[in-house]
């Protein structure tokens, strides 16, 4: 039996996760919250074999929404045995990147439906790694460096170039042909048109100031 720990904030999401789950023959929840900050702890107490965990969760601790891939990361290091599958409903460019650095073992979009899931959680207990990213992800999302996704999320934030150069320590002139490399593989001819359609499309979350 596959005990899973659910890390979901939105209430209908999550209650359908749990009867989902419950209604297989070799699964079970062993728990779930809204809190990816009470995960650790959870872990500690419940033991389950797999967290599913949503990437963007809430964070009772600075009432703000918090990165799961944070606590994946954590998860990993204090609990190498619990297998850990990270969900996105957005198709950010660099969520799956972050997922697999922090540790997970398996990534998949919301969208791709329950039989989908369950195939992922049922491989990933049996050693399998399932990373299935969005197939709406922006043609160019492969062709960006990570300093150049570190300047357009930036730009996303609202940031201008005098204080993207500062947040990147770097001189506004280094900056340029960042941009312009940016621009080029993008086919957008303004930085802040194309930090709106990133937005726009969820392919990039800004981060919350706290």
């Amino acid at each position: 039996m596959i005990k899973i720990l659910i890390v979901e904030d939105h209430t209908m999401l999550r209650e359908s996760l749990v009867t989902l789950i419950n209604s297989q023959n070799d699964m079970q929840v062993a728990g779930f919250t809204d809190d990816a900050s009470a995960v650790p702890e959870l872990c500690r107490n419940l033991t389950p074999d797999m967290v599913l965990m949503d990437v963007v969760t809430k964070d009772q601790s600075n009432n703000v929404s918090a990165n799961g891939i944070i606590y994946a990361a954590e998860i990993r290091k204090e609990f190498p045995e619990i297998k850990i599958v990270i969900m996105t409903a957005f198709p950010e460019i660099t969520f799956a990147d972050k997922a697999k650095k922090a540790g997970a073992h398996s990534f998949m979009d919301k969208e791709m439906g329950n039989e989908h899931l369950l195939s992922v959680i049922r491989s990933t207990m049996k050693g399998y790694s399932t990373y299935s990213i969005c197939s709406e992800r922006p043609h160019f999302a492969g062709q960006l460096s990570e300093k150049e996704i570190a300047v357009l999320r930036l730009v996303c934030q609202g940031k201008n170039r005098k204080e993207v150069a500062k947040e990147m320590d770097m001189s506004e002139v280094r900056l340029k042909p960042l941009i312009t490399s940016i621009l080029d593989k993008s086919g957008f001819d303004n930085i802040m048109k194309l930090a709106v359609y990133m937005v726009g499309h969820g392919f990039i979350v800004p981060a919350k100031e706290k």
